[in-house]
Order: structure tokens, then C-alpha cells, then sequence
């Protein structure tokens, strides 16, 4: 393992970036068996950092695409291989377009990554958006977010990301890692996940994006029934006809509810 993957070495991290720097080679061999990428696999890795998962990944894979915020990381990132190997991607992810990487290759791309704490929601749901051109994504994630995920209908962690999440993927908890795994360490733990998208539901573009205003606005609510959080979003004769018991509270409602709802709803 090279001295830039150690503690304490190489390029220091950034809090502005919500940097932590992975180096336990365990977790990340355990990492890489889980991704179990392919020769013909098109992976794009978020985040790379000090290049301690791209490493691994560039064993195998004869092309690899990364995305790093931080310039002072490139000049690292580009020595680890060859152009031919390795497309180093200078940008936020969160304006990034991971879809033009698919596009340009012809061909459905993976995504991976040891996501920053600090944009990990945001993240996601930016993703979402490319999820036709997806296969699936493993992301080292904080633990609180992971949970909040796969958070199951009534539970108190069962919110906006878990409805959302749900909507558009399959997700599995692979794993824990703890704070001793990084430096600099986290407060928290961390829990790598697997997103498969699948194609449970069928909305029309009209009606996704009924879903998500309503889903984003009961859940600002979410003391408050649906009776009392819907009357501000829509037409009071629309109430009445809903398919759901309106004395519930937005966590009480499963995705396939939230999905009959989007399609019943009209907004004003």
C-alpha cells in the first residue's frame, strides 16, 4: 500500500469537502468484492480522494472514470495510471452529469464511491435522475443516512429520502465500518450499501413530479395529518376523493400508497 493511502500522509483532507480519507485495507478489499467489477464493467467512482478504492478498481478494470472536487487531489489521482486507464473528471458531482459518461460510452455505466458526509442526500437524489442509464451503485455512506434509506413505513427514521429511495431502487446494507477506518475519523459510523434501480413503478413525467413536490411537502409536516398538510398543497374538493386514510401522518404511508396518490392528485 502506498505511504498516500497511510494516516496522516499525502494530501490533507478538507472539512469544507466533508472529507474522510478511507485506508483500512480490510474494509476496502471488502469493498471491492462487494462491487465485484468486471472486466467489461463501465464504473465511475465519486469521490475518489487519495485513490485509495481506485487503486483497487484499476487492478482490474482496463478503464476507469473519477470524479474529484478537490484539485489539490488531481495531480495524485492522474499519476495512478495512464489516460488510457483512467479519466480523472475535475467537478462537483453535484453539477456533474454521470448520464454523459454512459452517453458517451454506449453503455449502461456503475457507479461507486465513499461519498462525503456532507453531500450524501443531495447526492442522491441528483443521481436519480440517471438511474435509466444505471446498472447499480455501491456508496460508503454515513451510517444515519443508510438506515434512513431502507427505513421501513411507520418507523421514526421513515422520511422523504427513505419514500424516494425506495421509489427508484432496491436497497441492501452490505456492511458497517467504523470511525478507526478513516482519517481523519469520522463522529459517526459509516454502512456501505447496494442501490439495484428497478422498474416497480410506471409514473407519467406529470405525475413523478407530483410525487415528488407532495412527498417533499407532507414530509415538512410530518407531525401533522394528511388531512392538515394536503390542504395547502391541494384543491379541497380533491380531499375527499383520495385513496388513503387522511388521519394518517405522512410516515404512516407506505411508496406504493405515495404512488396511488400521485396518480389521483392533481395540482394546483
Amino acid at each position: 500500500m502506498s505511504d498516500w493511502f497511510s494516516p496522516g500522509r499525502g494530501v490533507p483532507a478538507r472539512k469544507r469537502f466533508g472529507q474522510h480519507f478511507l485506508f483500512d485495507q480490510v474494509i476496502l478489499q471488502k469493498m471491492v468484492s462487494a462491487i465485484a467489477p468486471q472486466l467489461s464493467d463501465r464504473i465511475v467512482e465519486i469521490g475518489p480522494g487519495r485513490g485509495a478504492l481506485t487503486e483497487h478498481l484499476l487492478a482490474v478494470l482496463p478503464h476507469l472514470d473519477v470524479v474529484e472536487i478537490d484539485r489539490d487531489l488531481i495531480p495524485l489521482l492522474t499519476g495512478m495510471a495512464s489516460t488510457e486507464q483512467l479519466s480523472v473528471h475535475e467537478a462537483d458531482i453535484l453539477k456533474f452529469d454521470v448520464g454523459a459518461i454512459a452517453t458517451a460510452l454506449s453503455s449502461q455505466i456503475r457507479v461507486v464511491g465513499n461519498l462525503p458526509y456532507n453531500i450524501s442526500t443531495p447526492l442522491m437524489f441528483h443521481l436519480f435522475s440517471s438511474l435509466a442509464l444505471i446498472d447499480d451503485m455501491h456508496f460508503l455512506l454515513q451510517k444515519e443516512v443508510a438506515d434512513r434509506m431502507v427505513a421501513v413505513v411507520g418507523s421514526s427514521q421513515y422520511g422523504r429520502l427513505s419514500v424516494m429511495t425506495q421509489f427508484f431502487c432496491d436497497v441492501e446494507c452490505l456492511f458497517d465500518v467504523g470511525p478507526e477506518a478513516f482519517h481523519p475519523p469520522p463522529k459517526v459510523d459509516s454502512t456501505f450499501v447496494r442501490l439495484q434501480p428497478h422498474r416497480r413503478y410506471q409514473l407519467s413525467t406529470d405525475e413523478f413530479e407530483v410525487l415528488r413536490r407532495l412527498v417533499s411537502h407532507v414530509f415538512t409536516m410530518r407531525r401533522k395529518t394528511l388531512r392538515k398538510s394536503l390542504q395547502s398543497l391541494i384543491p379541497l374538493a380533491q380531499l375527499g376523493q383520495l385513496p388513503v386514510d387522511l388521519t394518517l401522518r405522512p410516515q404512516e404511508l407506505s411508496v406504493d400508497q405515495y404512488v396511488l396518490l400521485s396518480q389521483k392528485i392533481t395540482l394546483e
